[in-house]
């Protein structure tokens, strides 16, 4: 059963597979996941490389090397067990397929291995993967417009993401935060977001650390009056980040999202009567002419 769900799961989505596959970034990384595989059943190519096999066979895996495939694979299925979304499995099938490639690579000849580990490099300096252009609503702060906002007005409570556009956490969750945002968005509960890989002083004012491996990217906080009221995930005594899952239903759970949009309707309905003039009142009648009596 646990095989069977990630795979229906898989299928299902399988529309927007073939949609994020056909970009630039997932192409290239497809091929170079690969690599080691087109290398080595490439008639003409394989023939020319080393093998411990015994048959002498150079174009099919060696033991080692299904046993560094198999337990990578291990690894994947274990990492995708967390995965939230759909390029989140992706993004480890990639991660981990290149790093299966570096190894198996070095294994066969340190020259292939430095020459893909350049590869890999040059390809991560150069290539992101594509981010989220989805609709939402979201407004996004800089450091000099967070504070001002979150101040505006005590009633409206404010989810804000701290997120780094190179984190691939912060990418991934793109979407399902997005979605949130249109289910969720009204005047009274509004959602924000600030890139503090851009604005290091904000990160440093919210104590939300920048470091790949803080593992608080990224970051929820409720604000309510202007103040903090909860975030996830939660920072131990030891400025740890405490492992949390960000899907959709933890997030409606842990935030109650539910209740705040149900506070934050009444208190839109509170507002507009407010602001509503009363109707205007009908016209006075003009008073009937006196009747004059004659004798």
């Amino acid at each position: 059963m646990a095989l069977l769900t990630p795979l229906f799961a898989f299928l299902y989505h399988l529309p927007q597979v073939y949609k994020w596959l056909l970009k630039p970034y997932y192409i290239a990384s497809l091929f170079m996941s690969i690599a080691f595989l087109a290398i080595r059943k490439t008639p003409g190519i394989c023939d020319h490389l080393a093998t411990q096999r015994e048959d002498g066979n150079s174009c099919d895996f060696d033991w080692r090397e299904v046993e560094i495939l198999m337990f990578l694979s291990a690894i994947v299925m274990m990492k995708n067990r967390r995965a939230i979304t759909v390029e989140q499995h992706l993004g480890n099938i990639i991660l981990f397929s290149k790093v299966a490639n570096v190894i198996l690579f070095f294994r066969l000849d340190i020259r292939m291995g430095l020459l893909y580990l350049t590869l890999c490099i040059v390809f991560l300096m150069i290539c992101k993967p594509p981010l989220y252009m989805g609709p939402e609503y979201i407004k996004y702060f800089s450091d000099k417009t967070i504070d001002d906002e979150l101040d505006k007005d005590s009633r409206v409570t404010w989810i804000v993401e701290f997120f780094a556009n190179w984190s691939p956490e912060c990418q991934s969750f793109a979407s399902v935060y997005a979605d949130l945002s249109l289910k969720y968005n009204c005047s009274g509960l509004k959602f924000g977001k600030v890139d503090i890989g851009r604005y290091g002083e904000v990160s440093k004012k919210y104590k939300v650390s920048t470091s790949p491996l803080s593992k608080q990217l990224p970051s929820l906080v409720l604000f309510q009056g202007g103040k903090e009221v909860m975030r996830r995930p939660q920072v131990d005594k030891k400025g740890r980040a405490v492992s949390w899952s960000f899907t959709e239903e933890n997030i409606i759970r842990e935030f109650n999202l539910n209740e705040l949009y149900q506070k934050s309707k009444k208190l839109n309905k509170t507002k507009e009567d407010k602001v509503t003039p009363p109707p205007p009142l009908p016209p006075t009648p003009p008073a009937p002419p006196a009747l004059s009596s004659s004798k």
